[in-house]
């Protein structure tokens, strides 16, 4: 290679002549290495290009310097000519370059090339005014303006003599082709790719018309079919400078190479010296803490950091989020094992945090075509902290106690770059379930009645919720049987009692090149319980003076679940791609159940009817699905087209075998024994398509164009036996316990949306049709047909305004219909507790919901205060709840089944006027003078749900007023506090028995202490006050759990803690819920651990390296 010297000119662009003012001895040198290179291979690189001002005035005698990286000293000066151009004739191809650009009183620019195949024209490149000059890393293929100005395009005079080739990353494509813009986001100070940086493409020309992009766990982010223009790149990121990047796309795809943020040194020292930090920032409708402002002890974990952010609570297990239920936890962005909320917060280390993040996340379709399709899912996303992103992380333990209390388990994390495999595990008989409720429950309940359809566990839709957070919900519709494609259908819920867990989980994600990115996750738990437990349910009857239910069960559930997911991810092109999401789950289920039970009169006592009954049954189940989506942009900016198809099929199958004495105390006492085996069988297919299309009317205007289709087909199959004393065996069926019957639900729906967008808002309306066909045929014991057609306008409305930068505003409005389940619609009776029989009812018609929301955010950046703010409200027309008899005489339900005096019976139908309305807030913000956060929430929640008591109507109103005060410590990591109060107070009201209406009281108050020494001594006091008021008798009751751990840290860095825990040490724990419905208010109250004490080897792991440079 040719090494000019300093005084060296350029060509004035390609094919241009020399400079006169070159000297004699140059310009042989120059023109021997041109003669050289020609004559050596068409192969040759050159670089060539204009150097302009903002304005596009060209800046002469710029002084270049292009430099190998590999290798310093080869290098070659010069400057630019009177007209801006210059050229490098002659290079070497393979090596990456850097040009350096430098000129008085401007800034200096510093582009990085890729390595060089052929001839490279890089355009314009525009350096600003200014005496400081600044290194700045800029694309190859056209380096940025400074900010807030813009080039317009260049126009080079054509060269007949030297064409210009373009290298393969620069390859220009015709005018209206859209632009892949990619880059590579880093620290400055030491190279490492920064995860989770907020990254907008802003359009010069128009400001509202902009997207915007997150950086993935290798630094990097991509625009696709981004159309010719001049743009600004926006990259922001909590402890570093904004960066501004100027950009014109021209080519197919702009590779921006690396782009180095600036780490925000002055800002930390002021806020260090100030002694508070910024704890949470607002983004359109993401809320982002920062974790470095909320200080926990080195071996907490996710969960307890988050519980001390603002807005954030752990509720009877779920995770909670400005009161909704958070649905996915999400690491740097990506899927951890699945849809499961818990795993993540529990099995991740509190220190590998960099960031939270809280918002709605769209459906991949959503995502692409900006309009909301009502499928998004509450979020928290965990973005880790650099340094501590790559290597192995998390811990082992292990633990005996008396009672033969026993736990062990752990987490490992192998992190490097963007491969990320996790590996949990824990085996335990002391009710540590780490994991997501649908993997520790069983795979059907019972046989498609009861419970399932509401009758015996309450309304369809369930009731308040229990005043302790109880662990019985109010029954629901769809049980067993329900179909649909998520494996959450066909689960049983969650009991009380002692559960003995074992659990293994393997998550793994990486990109297996640049164009696919594969997550997927494995799990397999093992779960036994055993339960006791006693309720007392009150009935409402317009006939009598009311009816009481006592009953005592023991139960034990032995149950295994494996799950698979996956989630390809491949770009096709840069404005195509298709994702790919398939799941399986398998479910065994055995289960065994006595229960005692008692009807009588409230006021008078006398007994009506009771039962004692045995029931065991084994069930297993499958559920295996797949989504389908195919996405992509036109050439034309704001012109996409999406279509997506999902499959699903549903298996359950069940054996049961129920043996019970019932007596029943009408004018003339009877028994009736029940001996009965049950087979049911249950498949559900679904089959679904949808197509998207979208249109741009103007740059801030577009329309969407939506078609969805989705058939849903259903059998189930039930056949019950009779013990036979003649042949001693199950032989003689009985037909009125007996069914089969199929269905069928058809939709079609056709939508369509207009969005706006403008700098403060923007607004979405649409409304969609949809054309519904429900039809039944039961095909034993009797033969019929049902066939039900619906017609719905369904309209939508979607508006977001941002008062400023920190404050916004969103109203969303959906409507939304929901079919009935096959075992609601199956007219089988259920005879499992046999004094509430129930069955289904095919003439039912699908519900049609009216849902919205109002939310406020307001983030107050200097004084580190956030508000939250929510309205949210369902309205149901033909909701699906329950008519209850209660039989004041012996009553013949049908040929062959009578309802005894004082039992009951239960069928689903269609009822108006439910509705449910919830208001809540939350207020977080830093005690200096405490050195603490302290966060307060508050809300009330309005729910009426109707009912049908013996033909007349019943409506239960629910009002329940709750609220909660944390103050938590922000100290050091070796002293930490959290002192929460949260109290609550419920009214339920009856219309057609008023004397029943009950208000009660609840509250819990807490203190978690953790204290480490210098030498490693822990402490860790948790004490908790549960007080119950209003129950009754045997529940109104207050009760301590004092949880104490002593321990002391052992080994280097003090990764190792030996500790003895005292659980419950003052033998007070207790399990209270009170749960309502529609029919019946209940109490229970269940088996729960006592006092024990266990002793614990724990070892942290970690072992962290820095990140690897990409």
């Amino acid at each position: 290679m040719v090494e000019p010297g300093p005084e060296r000119t350029f060509f004035k662009r390609p094919g241009a002549a020399f400079s006169t003012e070159m000297k004699t001895t140059n310009y042989w040198c120059l023109l021997l290495a041109c003669l050289s290179a020609s004559w050596a291979s068409a192969q040759d690189g050159s670089v060539s290009g204009r150097v302009v001002q903002a304005s596009r005035k060209p800046v002469p005698e710029a002084r270049l310097l292009l430099i190998q990286p590999a290798d310093s000293t080869k290098r070659l000066t010069g400057q630019t000519d009177t007209s801006g151009y210059f050229a490098f004739n002659g290079l070497e191809q393979g090596p990456a370059y850097r040009l350096r650009i430098a000129k008085a009183n401007f800034q200096a620019r510093e582009v990085e090339i890729a390595p060089l195949k052929g001839r490279m024209d890089m355009g314009e490149i525009a350096i600003g005014g200014g005496t400081i000059a600044r290194d700045t890393i800029v694309p190859a293929a056209a380096a940025p303006a400074p900010k807030d100005s813009l080039p317009k395009p260049a126009t080079p005079p054509a060269s007949p003599a030297t064409p210009v080739a373009a290298a393969p990353t620069i390859q220009r494509v015709p005018s209206g082709s859209g632009t892949e813009v990619r880059g590579k986001v880093t620290d400055k100070a030491d190279g490492s790719v920064l995860f989770g940086v907020t990254v907008l493409l802003i359009n010069a020309a128009d400001s509202t018309q902009r997207k915007g992009t997150t950086t993935d766990a290798d630094g990097a982010f991509t625009f696709p079919n981004v159309s010719r223009g001049n743009y600004r790149l926006r990259l922001s990121n909590i402890g570093y400078i904004t960066e501004n990047v100027q950009i014109r796309p021209f080519q197919a795809v702009m590779d921006l190479g690396k782009i180095q943020l600036t780490g925000n040194a002055k800002n930390l020292k002021e806020v260090t010296v100030k002694g508070v930090q910024e704890r949470v920032q607002q983004k359109s409708d993401t809320l982002i803490y920062n974790a470095d402002a909320y200080k926990v002890t080195k071996d907490a974990n996710v969960e307890d950091l988050v519980t001390k952010m603002p807005g954030i609570t752990i509720e009877n297990g779920a995770v909670k989020a400005q009161g909704q239920d958070v649905k996915r936890v999400l690491v740097d962005g990506r899927e951890f094992f699945g849809d499961d909320a818990s795993l993540a917060l529990k099995n991740l280390p509190a220190e590998v945090v960099d960031k939270i993040q809280v918002f709605d996340r769209l459906s991949d379709q959503s995502q692409f075509t900006g309009f909301d399709d009502g499928n998004s899912e509450r979020t928290i996303n965990i973005t880790t902290r650099n340094g501590r992103n790559n290597g192995q992380f998390g811990k082992v333990y292990a633990g005996y106690g008396t009672d033969n209390r026993y736990a062990a388990g752990g987490n490992v994390n192998f992190f490097e770059g963007s491969r990320r495999i996790s590996i949990i595990g824990q085996t335990n008989n002391i009710n540590q379930q780490n994991f997501a409720m649908q993997d520790l429950l069983g795979a059907l309940g019972s046989s498609g009645g009861g419970g399932n359809r509401g009758a015996a566990g309450g309304g369809a839709r369930g009731g308040g919720g229990g005043a302790g957070g109880g662990n019985r919900g109010g029954g629901g519709g769809g049980g067993s049987f329900g179909g649909g494609n998520s494996a959450g259908n066909f689960l049983v819920g969650q009991q009380g009692g002692i559960t003995s867990t074992n659990a293994l989980g393997v998550n793994y994600i990486d990109n297996w090149s640049k164009k696919l990115k594969v997550t997927g996750s494995y799990f397999f738990n093992g779960a036994n319980n055993t339960s006791e437990s006693t309720l007392t349910r009150n009935y409402f009857s317009a006939a009598n003076s009311g009816q009481k239910y006592d009953q005592q069960s023991t139960s034990a559930n032995d149950n295994t679940n494996h799950r698979v997911s996956l989630r390809m991810e491949y770009q096709i092109t840069p404005r195509s791609s298709l994702i790919w999401t398939p799941r399986l789950s398998f479910q065994n289920n055995n289960s065994n159940s006595q229960v005692e039970g008692l009807n009588t009169l409230s006021e008078t006592g006398a007994k009506l009817s009771e039962t004692s009954t045995n029931n065991s049954a084994h069930s297993n189940g499958y559920n295996i699905g797949q989504n389908l989506l195919f996405r992509h942009q036109f050439k034309k900016q704001g012109r996409t087209i999406s279509l997506g198809v999902g499959t699903s099929l549903s298996l359950n199958h069940r054996n049961g075998l129920l043996k019970s004495e019932n007596r029943y105390y009408s004018q003339s006492d009877s028994l009736q024994l029940v001996d009965q085996k049950s087979d049911s069988r249950s498949n559900t297919t679904t089959w679904s398509g949808n197509v998207n299309y979208t249109e741009p009317l103007s740059k801030m205007s577009q329309l969407q164009f939506s078609y969805n289709l989705s058939v849903t087909n259903s059998n189930s199959n039930k056949e019950t036996y009779d013990f036979s004393a003649a042949s001693e065996s199950y032989s003689e069926l009985n037909k009125i316990l007996s069914n089969k019957f199929d269905n069928r639900y058809l939709t079609n729906r056709a939508g369509l949306a207009y969005r706006l967008r403008t700098k403060k808002a923007f607004f979405t309306l649409g409304t969609d049709y949809q054309y519904a066909d429900l039809s039944g045929n039961q095909l034993f014991p009797k033969t019929f047909s049902v066939n039900k057609t619906f017609q719905n306008w369904m309209p939508n409305a979607d508006v977001n305004y941002k008062f400023t930068q920190t404050k916004n505003l969103r109203f969303n409005y959906r409507t939304s219909t929901n079919a009935p389940s096959i075992s609601q619609l199956q007219n089988v009776f259920d005879n499992t507790n046999p004094l509430f029989i129930s069955s289904g009812n095919p003439n039912l018609k699908q519900e049609y919901s009216h849902t919205l929301s109002l939310r406020y955010n307001s983030t107050n950046l200097a004084k580190s205060v956030n508000f939250f703010g929510g309205f949210f409200a369902t309205f149901t027309a033909n909701n699906i709840t329950n008519a209850t008899l209660i039989a004041n005489k012996d009553t013949v339900l049908t040929e062959g089944v009578t309802l005894f005096k004082g039992s009951q019976y239960s069928r689903p139908v269609n009822l108006q006027g439910y509705q449910s309305m919830r208001g809540f807030f939350s207020l977080g913000f830093p005690l200096k003078s405490l050195k603490s956060n302290l966060n307060v929430n508050a809300g009330v929640n309005y729910t009426r749900t109707p009912g049908l008591i013996n033909e007349v109507s019943n409506i239960s109103t629910n009002y329940a007023i709750n609220s909660g005060v944390v103050l938590s410590s922000n100290i050091s990591e070796r002293f930490d506090f959290t002192l929460s109060y949260s109290p609550a107070y419920n009214i339920i009201q009856y219309s057609i028995q008023p004397q029943q209406n009950s208000n009660y009281f609840s509250h819990t108050a807490r203190l978690r202490l953790n204290w480490i020494s210098a030498k490693g001594f822990t402490i860790n006091p948790d004490v908790s006050n549960s007080l119950y008021s209003g129950l009754g008798p045997g529940y109104d009751r207050s009760f301590t759990l004092f949880n104490l751990g002593i321990g002391q840290k052992i080994f280097k860095e003090q990764r190792g803690e030996i500790r003895l825990t005292i659980f419950d040490l003052l033998n007070q724990n207790n399990s209270i819920s009170r749960n309502t419905t529609e029919t019946y208010v209940e109490d229970n109250r269940t088996l729960v651990l006592k006092r024990y004490f266990m002793l614990t080897f724990t070892y942290n792991v970690r072992n962290f390296r820095s990140a690897a440079k990409k």
